[in-house]
């Protein structure tokens, strides 16, 4: 199984587990060994998962302020959480590839592989949602066939980021990428 298919596979878990309650304060159950490369895996997605309803609270209307502005404050400190474990994984797998000797002509990414595996969490939650939206028996054909034609764009999206994941991840062991990790340098003050 590729890197970029065990880690969808991940956040498909995770994204899965966290519809069992579909609540913003529900605790985390982890199956994966504490700092286990999965179980950072798993927690970031979490962390995306919580943030993506805490933005539907948002949306809602007739919002107390006071209320969204703590919604506001809490999605402000889960983004610092999800930099960190962007920047932790994107540090365990330079780790990973610490023995690679880069050669001469290697080039630089655009993103590292963290900031992409972050693209493919989101991508699963889109899909998630996109998925049950076609499956809905109170909307219209119209409505249906607009969300299926969505849910088609999302996997092709899925499928060419993860083949890019894994493209990037093989370019690195074989020396033809830099595996650098800049920090974001992104402060989310509490």
């Amino acid at each position: 199984m590729s890197f970029s298919e065990s880690s969808y596979r991940i956040f498909e878990q995770g994204t899965e587990a966290y519809h069992v309650t579909d609540s913003v304060n529900a605790t985390v159950h982890n199956p994966y060994p504490v700092n286990s490369f999965e179980f950072y895996l798993y927690l970031k997605h979490w962390v995306d998962a919580v943030q993506w309803h805490l933005m539907d609270i948002i949306h809602q209307p007739d919002q107390d302020a006071a209320e969204m502005m703590e919604v506001v404050r809490r999605i402000e400190k889960m983004n610092q959480e999800r930099v960190d474990l962007v920047e932790l994984i994107d540090s365990l797998l330079q780790d990973r590839y610490k023995g690679v000797k880069p050669l001469p002509q290697a080039t630089i990414n655009t993103e590292s592989p963290a900031w992409a595996i972050d693209r493919l969490s989101i991508l699963e939650l889109k899909i998630y949602h996109t998925r049950k939206e076609t499956e809905r028996t109170d909307v219209s054909d119209v409505y249906l066939a607009r969300f299926r034609k969505k849910l088609e764009v999302l996997e092709e999206q899925r499928k060419d980021l993860s083949t890019a994941i894994d493209q990037l991840l093989t370019e690195i062991r074989q020396g033809r990428k830099l595996m650098k990790v800049y920090k974001q340098m992104k402060l989310y003050r509490p």
